[in-house]
């Protein structure tokens, strides 16, 4: 397939290893992956704030860069901006935009796909030949459990991982208080979510809790981080990229 890859705001300025993992793990399965230029943000942190017609040239500009007809498939290493893409942006041009931008929006909100989602329902996939031999556990993202429901494909595509110790995490579909916005508008609440989140990692003993979000990892791992809790998070793309002849490194350093 020819795959067009959205690198997403997070992912092009802080998480680049893991829009790397992404092209790297699709192009292992012998996949062609196209990163267009002209990408830019999909308008979600717009929408989620209250901002419904600001973001319409962010989704116009999504709209025309990946509708492009030799791309089969557009992927993205985030349930939440797969999420926006696909019901967000048909809000935005409903509400907002003209008859061409409805068409443009639906044709490629059809062939938008999280990771997990492209590898296992599209490309027929779940074993993809990664090697973590580490203990890991796995937070479903609110987005990609209740927006795109996911449901179990990541941990399909984890339990098939060589060498990977997964273990179960408690009240895993608890949100981890993250939520954009949310956590500075009303930070005493994200914060009591997330030292629930925290203290059910580091019951698991994990070395890697893993996610298919970069900004939930970025909350997660931020509170981790300041506690000193030994476990370090990992996007899922990097999991899934790691191979015994390209292993993917934990260092002290990165915890």
């Amino acid at each position: 397939m020819r795959i067009g890859l959205f690198a997403t705001c997070l992912g092009d300025t802080l998480f680049p290893d893991a829009v790397r993992a992404t092209a790297l793990l699709l192009a292992r399965l012998g996949h062609e992956v196209v990163f267009p230029p002209e990408q830019t943000c999909c308008g979600q942190m717009h929408v989620n704030t209250g901002y419904q017609r600001e973001p319409v040239p962010l989704v116009r500009n999504f709209a025309e860069t990946f509708r492009d007809a030799s791309l089969d498939a557009v992927v993205m290493p985030s349930g939440s901006c797969a999420g926006s893409v696909r019901h967000q942006h048909g809000i935005v041009a409903e509400r907002y935009g003209d008859a061409a931008l409805r068409s443009a929006v639906a044709e490629v909100g059809a062939k938008t796909y999280e990771l997990s989602e492209l590898l296992v329902d599209v490309l027929g996939v779940t074993d993809v030949g990664a090697y973590f031999p580490h203990r890991v556990t796995y937070h479903p993202t609110c987005h990609s459990l209740r927006m795109l429901r996911v449901g179990d494909k990541p941990l399909r595509l984890l339990r098939a991982v060589e060498g990977i110790d997964l273990v179960e995490l408690e009240q895993a579909d608890s949100c981890c208080g993250f939520g954009g916005t949310f956590a500075l508008k009303n930070a005493g609440t994200s914060a009591a979510m997330l030292e629930d989140k925290m203290r059910h990692v580091r019951a698991t003993g994990a070395d890697v809790c893993t996610a298919g979000d970069s900004s939930c990892l970025m909350h997660i791992g931020g509170g981790l981080s300041r506690i000193k809790a030994g476990t370090r998070t990992l996007h899922l793309a990097q999991i899934l990229a790691a191979t015994r002849t390209a292993p993917h490194a934990l260092t002290e350093a990165a915890r």
